[in-house]
């Protein structure tokens, strides 16, 4: 028994490992912002529950799933030839009975938020599924990963009000853009790879400056996105002060970026983000309460 115990507590391990579990910073922190936004700062204790469990379900069911469907590709790329799948420490099975767990509590949780949640799932699931097939047939799929990590703040949003508004799509487009900016110099990892594989990715089709000018137009209009926030949603000065170090930081990145080993690109495309949304989140706090 305890045998049985230690070896489920590694596998789940092994999944967290191949989801990236912490990569759940790029769209919960968000999804908490849109909460505090929208109830300013006083938001029902069930709602958040439920909002941020469908957010935590929802990002690491679409990363498992994405493994799955991506796993002949990683097996020939070199740079994700170690991962789990390629490696057989984990099944296309547990990753797929995985998915569909939390996919279920995804749905569970958007039946007892509102009807337009539950509504809206197959958008959701368009967007989340159709993403790993995205470079199969364009160089937009970093945009589409954007939209579909952009469901984290809008779905927190219509989970609260259970309606649309425009304001919602404010801090939606900062997540789209802000994603895609940074997933477009991740891909100038398999720049030649893709080329090869005849996948698409805008560092494939445009080259690596071209690249460039893509994720800094993306990142501009995230920045700006970022400092539209209190035209729509009352937020003291204190919020300024983090916009401005969230933007600087983006900024950082595409410095980092410029160097010439992969080490950079990594540097610039994750472990700078990991910091972004945690300082935007401090922003709001900040902004509601002070």
């Amino acid at each position: 028994m305890r045998n049985e115990g230690a070896s489920f507590v590694k596998k789940l391990r092994m999944i967290g490992e191949a989801v990236i579990f912490r990569h759940t910073v790029f769209s919960l922190p968000m999804a908490a912002t849109a909460i505090l936004l929208e109830s300013g700062g006083f938001p029902p204790l069930d709602k958040v529950i439920l909002i941020l469990i469908a957010a935590v379900a929802g990002r690491n069911a679409a990363n498992a799933l994405n493994r799955v469907i991506d796993a002949d590709i990683d097996t020939k790329n070199p740079r994700t030839a170690t991962r789990h799948l390629p490696q057989g420490r984990l099944s296309k099975k547990t990753l797929l009975i995985f998915t569909l767990v939390l996919a279920a509590i995804v749905i569970a949780a958007a039946a007892m938020l509102n009807f337009l949640c539950v509504l809206l799932l197959p958008v959701a699931g368009i967007l989340i599924g159709g993403y790993s097939f995205s470079k199969r047939f364009t160089w937009l799929c970093h945009y589409w990963l954007g939209l579909a990590v952009a469901i984290a703040p809008m779905g927190a949003f219509i989970g609260l009000s259970g309606q649309f508004a425009f304001r919602y799509f404010i801090l939606a487009g900062v997540q789209t853009l802000w994603v895609a900016g940074f997933d477009i110099l991740y891909a100038l990892l398999d720049i030649d790879f893709d080329r090869s594989e005849g996948l698409h990715s805008i560092p494939a089709r445009f080259g690596k400056k071209g690249a460039r000018v893509f994720a800094i137009l993306s990142h501009l209009g995230a920045m700006l996105g970022l400092f539209l926030l209190p035209w729509f949603w009352p937020l003291a000065p204190w919020y300024y002060i983090a916009a401005g170090l969230a933007a600087a930081l983006i900024i950082s990145e595409h410095i980092v970026a410029l160097g010439k080993s992969d080490r950079h690109i990594k540097i610039a495309s994750y472990t700078i983000n990991e910091i972004v949304p945690i300082l935007i989140l401090a922003g709001t706090i900040a902004g509601v309460y002070l």
